[in-house]
């Protein structure tokens, strides 16, 4: 007796996530490429994005509020949405990815300086061995 398949098919339509799964191998690729494809007009003028960090760079003061209108503006198109307890605004200094970033540029953060500064060279374990050169 042959069963028909027929009825019991079911059409589970295209997945879209709302929210990137980042446990899947190469999202935060994907997802850096999503960004940079979306801010592609902007980037590196006015905007700097990493992941999930972007922010909005202004040479001249007055065109900052116009610069973040525009972000604002396509972040709405692409239905992206800001983390409002990760947000800062108004601020004319701040740590970005690890770097002081200021009106007068971007410095390395004295934090992560000093505590790089303070590591202790890497010893070899037992089971290796140790070449040197002649």
């Amino acid at each position: 007796m042959v069963r028909s398949t027929r009825h019991s098919e079911r059409h589970w339509g295209v997945y879209c996530y709302t929210v990137m799964p980042f446990g899947l191998k190469n999202a935060g690729a994907t997802y850096q490429r999503a960004m940079s494809t979306i801010f592609r007009d902007h980037l590196r003028k006015t905007v700097e994005c990493y992941v999930d960090y972007i922010a909005v760079k202004s040479p001249i003061k007055s065109n900052h509020l116009d610069d973040l209108r525009a972000l604002f503006n396509i972040m709405l198109a692409h239905q992206l949405k800001m983390n409002l307890i990760k947000s800062f605004l108004r601020v004319s200094s701040g740590k970005f990815l690890g770097f002081i970033v200021t009106s007068k540029g971007i410095h390395l953060d004295p934090d992560k300086v000093e505590a790089i500064q303070g590591m202790q060279p890497r010893r070899p374990s037992k089971s290796s061995e140790v070449y040197k050169a002649d």
